[in-house]
Order: C-alpha cells, then structure tokens, then sequence
C-alpha cells in the first residue's frame, strides 16, 4: 500500500511543481494572488451574510443552503488540519515560489477551495446558468492555492470533494428535517 501512495505522492509533486513553476509571470501572479481571496472566510462570509439578508426567490433560498454549507463543511476542515498535520508544499518541496507572507498552518485540505464550493455550488443548484460564471470562477481559486505554492494538489482535490458532498448533504438535510 505504501508504494501506491508513493507513486501519488511523486505524481502530485510532480503536478505542484510544473503549476507552481508558471509563478514566475508578473501578471499570473497578480491575478492569482487576487483571486484566490474568493475563497477566504472573509469574502465567503461576508457574500453569504449580504445575500441572507438581501436576496430573494431563488438566490435567499440559495443563500440558506451555501450559510449551512459553508459552515457544515468547515467542521472537516477544523478537523483535518488537526489531526492529519499536512506541512504545506513550500515548507517540504525545494525551489517552490510562494508569496510574500504565505500562510503557515496545515495543508489540508485547502479551506479556500472548500469554501468557495460551499458558496458557490449552492447558487448554481438553485440558478443552473450562474455556472458558466461560476465554474470558471472556482477553478480559478482551485488552482490558484497550488500556483501560490500553498497546497498539493490533494488538498485541493479533497476540498472540492469536501465542499460539493457537503452542499449535497445540506441540502438534503434542509429537505428532509
């Protein structure tokens, strides 16, 4: 079993470097280091609450699931880092980039991509053409925490596993209870 997650592990590495290589472009890492603020709990709490509070149809009935969402799948999160102590890339791979000031706590799973799914995936089960804005929009932030050097791309795999079960779930708890 251990040569299994061996070879995984080669292959992440191997993907984390040839994305996080691309960090030498000025204008990539604007954008990026932008982006990727979308899924920060500032951004994500702060859309959520705005749209609770001044939304309706649809989108405040999209904005109760992404509220229980967002924090239903951040108990994983909590967890997670916890217990499973992931360093984040640039503190184990020689030569990754990472920005000034990067974050220092555990590596996975990525909360900023859990989060983003957990906003997000809401409002695209609720207004089905907000996807072609939203996607693209999401896989930006995804890729963003390698291309900053701040997560294996596991840990963001796992968080956009993480985020779209818990979407999932919380809607069929709010259906169903």
């Amino acid at each position: 079993m251990s040569a299994i997650l061996q070879k995984i592990y080669t292959f992440e590495c191997q993907l984390f470097y040839r994305v996080n290589s691309l960090f030498q472009k000025r204008y990539l890492n604007l954008f990026f280091s932008t982006i990727t603020h979308l899924g920060g709990a500032t951004f994500c709490i702060v859309s959520t609450l705005i749209l609770l509070f001044f939304s309706r149809n649809d989108l405040h009935q999209a904005s109760i699931l992404s509220a229980c969402t967002l924090t239903l799948s951040h108990i994983p999160v909590h967890f997670f880092k916890k217990f499973y102590p992931r360093k984040r890339p640039y503190l184990k791979l020689e030569g990754a980039f990472v920005p000034k000031e990067p974050l220092t706590d555990y590596s996975f799973p990525s909360g900023h991509t859990t989060a983003i799914v957990s906003v997000a995936l809401p409002i695209m089960i609720y207004i089905p053409i907000t996807a072609i804005f939203i996607l693209p929009i999401i896989g930006c932030v995804a890729f963003s925490r390698i291309y900053l050097g701040l997560h294996y791309p596991t840990d963001v795999f796992c968080g956009l596993v993480l985020g779209t079960s818990t979407a999932f779930i919380s809607l069929f708890l709010i259906y169903n209870l």
